[in-house]
């Protein structure tokens, strides 16, 4: 008996209308047999209204005849961290109960905030506002980012 074909799928992570064939996009897709350039279009166009750069996540779903539809999740809750704190990256060793282990202080309207934009995620649209928050501060902290009331 032949084993029966499945849709394949491919996560990556691209900068939002900064899609181009190269790596890492090409080899992922190209190795399933789609051609990168169709995604590359597709992508830019549905997230020009993002600033240009943003990281994206993308899950991609290719079926057996080649064809692939995606869907778009929201930026990484780290990356939404660090640009309300303004920072590039992390602290190399966090800790927040000492004022030489943390990278900055948000606020919990800003940590509300960045949940909201979470909560637009097919995945969390089940989960509780409560529960993204705590989340998000478990980032934070994990980070080095204090979060203050």
């Amino acid at each position: 008996m032949s084993q029966p074909v499945k849709n394949v799928l491919v996560k990556l992570i691209v900068g939002a209308g900064q899609a181009a064939p190269s790596p890492p996009v090409g080899p992922a897709l190209g190795s399933k047999g789609i051609k990168a350039m169709d995604f590359c279009k597709e992508f830019n166009a549905r997230t020009a209204n993002y600033a240009p750069g943003v990281p994206v996540p993308v899950l991609i779903t290719i079926k057996p005849d080649r064809s692939f539809k995606f869907e778009l999740k929201s930026p990484p809750t780290g990356y939404l961290l660090l640009k309300a704190l303004g920072q590039e990256k992390g602290h190399g060793t966090p800790d927040i109960k000492k004022p030489s282990g943390t990278l900055g202080e948000l606020s919990l309207k800003h940590i509300y905030e960045i949940a909201k934009i979470k909560k637009t995620d097919g995945r969390h649209v089940s989960l509780d506002m409560e529960s993204i928050v705590k989340c998000t501060i478990g980032v934070a902290r994990s980070m080095g980012i204090k979060v203050v009331p």
